[in-house]
């Protein structure tokens, strides 16, 4: 992969994506994400790659848009990566959540430093997300005279309620890690030299554990079916699912594996094995296609 704004490391099933813009704090910018989306349709792809972890190069996570454009920022700041029939742009921050929204792959956030604006949002779409005491957050969309970006008015109330949300991004004020902590907004905080080897540790607990195509059934389900309007829609998805997942190969193992005390080997793959019924939701622009 050609990449110019991020580093790509594959070990132990794991890929690990480092924001790698030291010297600008990484600031998001076009480049960074073309390169997101190349690299998350490349994890999913890779049936090799089972967890995805994200972190920052240097003392940053991500200090938000580059705002090396001035007063022209955020006019510049939108962009199309392919085309839409609306009569308007799609905010870069969201298209980056939306995809990984999409992800196959569970994605974990491991945030070294500062994450300010689309620093913090674009973590809303992890799974999980740990922290160093180096972290800090902020959403200061209101402070720059825009409003929030990456799908955030959708993921932040669902992380952290409603009320914190609105705190948070109407002062724009930084969030202290312990604040983050004791909100929810991370799960897990660390000293800065623990940050990777925690994170690489939650990420082989599902890595050794559970089957790919289970967790990729488990993390879109989840993700979707939790904002259905009533649980007797999320019960149709979820019995097609179960009904396909138990008759696969990858449940034989799991039970066999159990009986005879020994750890499953599960021959299924998300390349090719997933349900069905999957994907029970089409985004608007899946449907353009």
């Amino acid at each position: 992969m050609n990449l110019s704004t991020l580093l790509f490391e594959e070990s132990n099933s794991v890929a690990l994506i480092t924001l790698n813009r030291p010297k600008k704090l990484n600031a998001f910018n076009q480049s960074m994400l073309k390169d997101f989306i190349t690299v998350l349709d490349h994890c999913d792809a890779d049936d090799h790659i089972k967890v995805i972890v994200i972190t920052g190069a240097g003392r940053a996570f991500c200090s938000g848009a580059d705002l090396s454009a001035g007063k022209n920022t955020f006019n510049a700041e939108f962009d199309n990566t392919k085309s839409y029939s609306e009569d308007f742009n799609r905010d870069s921050g969201g298209i980056l959540t939306l995809r990984m929204l999409n992800s196959l792959k569970p994605i974990l956030i491991a945030c070294n430093g500062p994450a300010v604006g689309v620093g913090a949002t674009l973590q809303l779409a992890a799974d999980i997300r740990i922290a160093s005491t180096n972290a800090s957050f902020s959403f200061p969309f209101a402070r720059r005279g825009i409003a929030p970006d990456a799908c955030s008015s959708w993921f932040l109330p669902k992380i952290v309620g409603i009320s914190k949300a609105l705190e948070w991004s109407y002062s724009g004020e930084k969030v202290l890690p312990d604040d983050a902590h004791k909100t929810g907004l991370i799960s897990y905080l660390t000293n800065p030299n623990d940050l990777i080897p925690k994170t690489l540790n939650i990420a082989n607990k599902i890595i050794i554990n559970s089957s790919p195509v289970s967790i990729a059934t488990t993390r879109q389900m989840m993700w979707s079916l939790s904002s259905y309007p009533s649980p007797e829609e999320a019960h149709i998805i979820d019995s097609k699912v179960i009904q396909s997942r138990g008759a696969s190969t990858d449940a034989i193992e799991g039970v066999m594996s159990f009986l005879e005390k020994r750890n499953a080997v599960f021959p299924n793959k998300v390349s090719k094995d997933m349900p069905d019924v999957y994907p029970w939701v089409k985004s608007k622009f899946e449907e353009e296609d």
